[in-house]
């Protein structure tokens, strides 16, 4: 059975492993190094990965290390968000989806 990993800063750090999940705390500037590290590992079949560490990754290379990889990464969306940063959020879901960026209008 494949395992998942959640990926958080350390103002998040342990929430996921007191519930039973596997956790890695990433710092500042070290997302892609640890998405590479935890994509190597074979046992690995879904990264959860906190909202504000993708940020320091572009689209582009999310979507080439996940192409690479056998597995799912999914964005766990960040707790504080505002209504501008919840319409990006749905924005890169659909362009994740379709493929191409789509304009929302509320």
């Amino acid at each position: 059975m494949r395992r998942v990993v959640f990926l958080t800063p350390a103002a998040a750090r342990h929430g996921f492993a007191l519930a039973g999940m596997g956790e890695r705390t990433v710092a500042e500037g070290e997302t892609r190094q640890a998405l590479q590290e935890v994509m190597a590992e074979p046992d690995v079949g879904v990264v959860v990965a906190d909202e504000r560490l993708l940020r320091e990754v572009s689209e582009e290379s999310l979507r080439e290390m996940e192409g690479r990889w056998g597995g799912i990464l999914l964005a766990l969306p960040t707790p504080e968000k505002g209504a501008a940063e919840e319409l990006d959020y749905a924005q890169r879901l659909i362009r994740r989806a379709l493929g191409y960026h789509v304009r929302l209008k509320l």
